[in-house]
């Protein structure tokens, strides 16, 4: 078993050491990272400049690859130009912070788990809730054994040629291991209002400058959304897929004959 192992929160982030600490006597792995956090970096690709790979000597990042580069940037290098042979999977994480909701259009974390689905590897990305890295070594043992049920009985058993794999996001409380490892749900994403107000400042020449808002509140924490075993100190599971085609309205659109060359 081979894993590709990517994060948004750069390469020094506790949360990937971690997870790679908890992986290493499983299978053989490939650690490709940004070289500066890059939260919020969704999909993006870097286009507008070359990329710098370098890898660490020595120390207890012996090997770690990183790129001045987003999440994105280092799993498409790694599939595209670095490994000689396709992984079998993809990880991403240990995130500093939750995704969930409309979180994962955001996240690099989820980003760089897509990347892999794009090549039609199967992925699971990992975020702690609560910012702090509290009870981090907790969340690495629960993403190890998620790992290893996903080596032991794969998600998509058969997949057709046409099919992309399953990504599967997953959101773990900062709570002790003995106290999760039994508590594990099926989720669907939930949903949040929309984000709150940007802060306005002034610069040192009186310009003003605008900070991104928080995010908004929940809004559906309903039973079965990754909001609500949260709410429950349970480990939320979505699996995620790639198409965001609009069936329903699709065949509505079709039924209805709307063709704005009709006007």
């Amino acid at each position: 078993m081979h894993i590709l192992i990517a994060n948004d929160d750069g390469y020094l982030a506790p949360g990937l050491l971690a997870l790679v600490d908890v992986l290493r006597p499983h299978a053989q792995l490939t650690i490709v990272a940004p070289e500066q956090n890059h939260s919020g970096a969704s999909n993006s690709l870097t286009l507008s400049r070359p990329l710098s790979v370098h890898s660490v000597t020595g120390g207890e990042r012996d090997g770690f690859i990183y790129i001045n580069g987003t999440p994105t940037d280092c799993v498409h290098i790694a599939l595209t130009g670095l490994l000689k042979t396709k992984p079998d999977l993809v990880v991403s994480g240990i995130n500093q912070g939750e995704n969930m909701g409309e979180d994962v259009l955001y996240s690099g974390t989820v980003a760089a788990a897509t990347e892999g689905i794009m090549f039609g590897i199967p992925a699971i990305a990992f975020s702690q809730v609560d910012k702090g890295w509290n009870n981090l070594s907790d969340a690495a043992k629960v993403a190890r054994d998620i790992v290893l049920q996903q080596i032991k009985q794969p998600m998509d058993a058969t997949l057709s040629a046409t099919q992309k794999p399953t990504l599967l996001n997953v959101n773990i409380p900062n709570l002790p291991y003995e106290q999760l490892r039994e508590r594990y749900r099926i989720t669907r994403l939930g949903n949040r209002h929309h984000s709150q107000s940007v802060i306005i400042q002034q610069n040192p020449r009186g310009e003003p400058i605008y900070w991104i808002g928080p995010p908004g509140e929940v809004r559906d924490n309903t039973p079965g959304t990754d909001f609500h075993a949260i709410a429950e100190n349970c480990v939320s599971m979505t699996p995620l897929q790639l198409d965001l085609s609009h069936l329903n309205k699709q065949a509505e659109l079709i039924e209805r004959r709307w063709h704005p060359g009709q006007l």
